[in-house]
């Protein structure tokens, strides 16, 4: 091309990209989420289908509603779980957390720790009874009662013809089935702002004594997991009528110190009964249409106001999706004529709707979200920046702010931690609740990689626009993050600071009292400091000295003469068949983060091609295939990205409702789902630095990538 004419082109292309002229067109929003409306259409119990707000979710199975729980008990259950929703069983032994609490010698020192204990026995029953309250609670069960001809209930098996649908763009299930030859139509809702449960049945059965609602109080379990349909202990709570009107109930549920209620309102004349403990039947009077709607809010106060209706829920519940749908990033798979590519986006839409609904409210999720509970229903703090970091990198930092001001609430109690182990700043909790009490664990206690989150996920949220107002907002809590990292490493007699020993490495199969210099939170350790410093330079204050005490002094990334190690003290790593399974976190260094500084490149992808050869895929987890891919991306080996997110092994499933299965015990598992539209983000955004187009997209032909709004990541 002639000068001219490249100056010419120039120009206009500066002209016309500020208006979007030469813009590819917008993605069709709503026609790429309903290409992956999920259809039901046979009992399953992985198949159960949730809505939600991110606060509250309410899980249904084919009826629309929770009407046969027990057959969903080992698949996903049907759960009404809130954020308030705790329970703690009386402590009548009168228990000190400082009885979990045990000193490992450690750097010429005696730390404590709140740990599990084997014995003796006041101490292990101390911990064992701190790990398990509080809990999270199930609050009710809402199903259908359908009585058959013959007057016997149904049974799942009577239920036909079904055919439910969840649609993503309303925020609505609808299910249509056949009960003894007779059509029921189930709307299910759940209020954009609140934590109600809005049902609309139609069905000629209405008002013929055949269907009836069903509420149901479960008992907690108080085990590791609880499915909400514990119906063996009666005598242990209470469930009172408080108020009861034409078309209005309130019920108490009573248990020990935890009190909510259920505030019930339906749409036309009905009977309502109370049927065995804990359980209250409202039989719908015939009605013209045979239609009937219902509301059920879920509160730990009495309500000071009317709930709006299923037809108001259902337009909020509409609109209130369309605004998350229409905002922030979407990516557009079809054209591409790779095989996997539907199945792709279809888990990029899914996972959208599931984080939406489970993981974006005022606290860190717990790993099961709202649906069941997983380690008593707790958060893991390690966990929250793969549950959320993603929604800052689809162009949706609002949702993750939420969580984000709960570390404020709980930084007292996380500076007292730091101070009872002789460290500055605080020390963010592992396993934690609501209220940031430190639940004692074995293997939790000596974890190290949830401390640096804090400060990734703030810089998230302030790369969205380089708001100033968000350093203001969280220099105070990174600043205190930064002051445990600094203090917490242990600087030897050669001059160099090291991280353990007393650490358990996100790896978890290494041993605290052995291990020192983890090569992922090394790298954590320096990118973290590193940006804290940023920080205070946006701040206008000087660079903080102790910090580049560390910074200036912190141990090399382990390895070899081949290859990275996953610790400087796990030298056999290479020969022994036990570092290889758990999740493949010697990977992290280049992916999860940029390359620090000293990487070498080279190494990295010899460490990569063993681990993609050699690793016990079968013994990972849900979010260590997003790991690989980010890994992959940066490395530029775009082939082996899209092979990691679609990897063929058991914890990279799927299911028919967008759900990560795991195993028999976590049944769902959502950083997986999280781990996923975070690395799609950086395969099509790209990271600080790079200069190609969806970089982990194979540039093959096959791939027709399409997306708009996402962020790079660092």
């Amino acid at each position: 091309m002639h000068p001219i004419q490249r100056l010419y082109t120039a120009v206009m292309l500066s002209l016309l990209s500020p208006f979007g002229l030469l813009a590819q067109p917008s993605i069709d929003r709503q026609a790429l989420v309903l290409r992956h409306t999920v259809h039901i259409d046979k009992p399953d119990p992985l198949s159960a289908l949730s809505v939600g707000n991110g606060r509250f979710a309410f899980t249904v199975d084919i009826t629309g509603l929770q009407t046969f729980p027990e057959f969903y008990d080992h698949g996903i259950p049907l759960g009404t779980e809130s954020e308030w929703g705790w329970h703690s069983f009386a402590d009548t032994s009168g228990y000190r957390r400082e009885e979990a609490s045990k000193a490992y010698h450690i750097h010429g020192r005696d730390i404590p720790y709140i740990v599990q204990w084997s014995h003796p026995e006041r101490n292990k029953d101390a911990a064992d009874w701190y790990r398990q309250n509080p809990h999270r609670l199930q609050l009710g069960s809402i199903g259908l009662e359908l009585i058959k001809q013959n007057g016997q209930t149904a049974t799942i098996r009577d239920i036909t013809n079904i055919h439910q649908e969840l649609d993503m763009w309303t925020g609505e299930i609808r299910s249509n089935f056949i009960f003894e030859g007779v059509p029921v139509l189930v709307s299910t809702l759940v209020h954009p702002e609140m934590d109600m449960v809005a049902v609309h049945i139609r069905s000629s059965l209405i008002g013929r004594d055949r269907i009836k609602i069903r509420l149901r109080f479960p008992y907690p379990t108080g085990t590791w997991a609880d499915a909400g349909d514990d119906w063996q202990n009666p005598d242990l709570h209470r469930s009172l009528l408080v108020n009861k009107e034409l078309t209005h109930a309130l019920i108490a549920h009573i248990l020990d110190s935890t009190r909510y209620v259920a505030d019930w309102t339906w749409s036309g004349p009905g009977t309502l009964k109370q049927g065995q403990s804990h359980e209250f039947l409202l039989t719908p009077a015939q009605t013209r249409d045979s239609n009937f709607s219902f509301t059920c809010l879920f509160s730990p106060e009495e309500p000071r106001q009317p709930s709006p209706s299923w037809f108001l829920t259902r337009r909020a519940s509409a609109e209130a999706w369309r605004t998350y749908w229409t905002s922030g990033a979407a990516v557009d798979l079809s054209g591409s004529t790779d095989p996997r590519a539907p199945e792709l986006e279809r888990r990029i839409v899914l996972s959208q709707y599931l984080t939406r609904i489970q993981s974006c409210g005022d606290y860190p999720p717990q790993e099961t979200g709202l649906t069941y509970n997983s380690w008593f229903g707790r958060p893991h703090l390690e966990m929250h920046w793969w549950h959320e970091a993603h929604f800052a990198l689809w162009g949706r930092p609002d949702l993750l702010e939420h969580s984000l001001a709960w570390y404020a609430r709980v930084a007292p109690k996380a500076r007292r931690i730091a101070e009872r182990q002789g460290y500055k700043g605080v020390r963010w909790q592992k396993m934690t609740d609501t209220a940031g009490e430190e639940a004692p664990s074995s293997v939790g206690a000596f974890l190290i990689w949830q401390q640096p989150h804090f400060i990734y996920l703030a810089e998230l949220c302030y790369r969205h626009n380089n708001d100033p107002a968000i350093l203001q907002k969280y220099k105070d809590l990174v600043f205190a993050t930064a002051d445990f990292m600094a203090s917490y490493a242990w600087k030897d007699e050669g001059g160099r600071y090291i991280l353990g020993k007393g650490l358990i490495p996100a790896q978890e199969k290494f041993k605290a009292m052995d291990t020192y210099n983890p090569i992922f939170e090394l790298a954590y350790w320096r990118w973290a400091l590193g940006i804290a410093q940023q920080w205070r330079k946006r701040l206008g204050l000087q660079t903080d000295t102790a910090w580049q005490e560390v910074l200036d002094h912190l141990s090399a990334l382990p390895r070899n003469d081949e290859y990275y190690l996953p610790a400087e003290s796990a030298a056999d790593a290479y020969t022994n068949p036990e570092y290889r399974t758990d999740h493949p976190v010697v990977l992290a260094a280049d992916g999860f983060l940029p390359p620090t500084e000293g990487l070498d490149t080279a190494l990295m992808h010899r460490t990569f091609d063993w681990v993609w050869k050699n690793w016990s895929w079968a013994a990972t987890w849900g979010w260590d295939y997003p790991l690989t891919a980010m890994t992959a991306t940066r490395l530029g080996l775009p082939d082996r990205a899209i092979d990691a997110l679609l990897m063929p092994v058991q914890k990279n499933r799927y299911l028919l409702n967008g759900h990560n299965y795991q195993d028999d015990r976590l049944r769902l598992y959502l950083p997986g789902n999280g781990g996923l539209l975070a690395a799609i983000a950086l395969m099509c955004a790209g990271y600080d630095g790079c200069d190609s187009e969806n970089p982990g997209f194979p540039k093959n032909g096959k791939w027709k990538v399409r997306w708009e709004g996402l962020h790079c990541m660092p």
